[in-house]
């Protein structure tokens, strides 16, 4: 094996480790187990899948901000435990019956790595869930209960375009993150 091929063979599994740890994450998310077991099983399934599918590489941003990956981190976890007290408060509301909706989410700083992320954390959090992405437009299309009004389907939009914002911090190109910083600052100086 020359020199060029194993040089070659390491930038590939560098370009595929952090997908790679990715679909580890999520295997264990998926099982709802942080156990070794979990994590082997989640090598053999992620090795297997990137192997035996044969998608193009991914292409990672390079930049990955690591106080917004753990705020992330934090802010899910809550999002959660929220989400999770709130579809359990409507079931057992016997009064009335939750109202659901399907909405259209216009992302604006998305490529399909972000959408993809902002689609996963859409779906994990309970109470909404993807049911389409349309990725030419860059829209996702979620089914979520606890509507009543127009407002509280503003209210969900916002929180998913929130979402998209604190991906974009934590892990987004150099260039989406410039262009959140740009549109936070038009926003505080009021030129929207």
């Amino acid at each position: 094996m020359s020199r060029t091929t194993r040089r070659h063979i390491w930038r590939d599994i560098g370009v595929q480790l952090p997908f790679l740890a990715w679909l580890i994450v999520l295997w264990m998310l998926l099982w709802g187990q942080f156990t070794v077991l979990a994590f082997l099983s989640g090598l053999v399934v992620a090795v297997f899948v990137t192997r035996v599918f044969r998608l193009p590489t991914v292409e990672l941003s390079g930049r990955i901000n690591v106080w917004y990956a753990a705020l992330f981190v934090v802010q899910f976890l809550l999002a959660m435990f929220r989400g999770a007290l709130s579809v359990t408060a409507q079931v057992f509301d016997f009064r009335r019956q939750p109202g659901a909706a399907i909405i259209a989410v216009p992302l604006k700083y998305a490529d399909d790595l972000i959408m993809t992320h902002v689609s996963v954390v859409s779906s994990l959090i309970p109470g909404s869930l993807i049911v389409e992405a349309d990725r030419d437009r860059q829209i996702l299309y979620l089914h979520v209960i606890g509507v009543r009004n127009r407002a509280d389907v503003e209210k969900q939009r916002e929180g998913v375009l929130r979402w998209e914002r604190r991906v974009v911090r934590a892990l987004g190109a150099p260039s989406q993150y410039r262009a959140l910083k740009a549109d936070e600052r038009a926003a505080k100086g009021g030129v929207r």
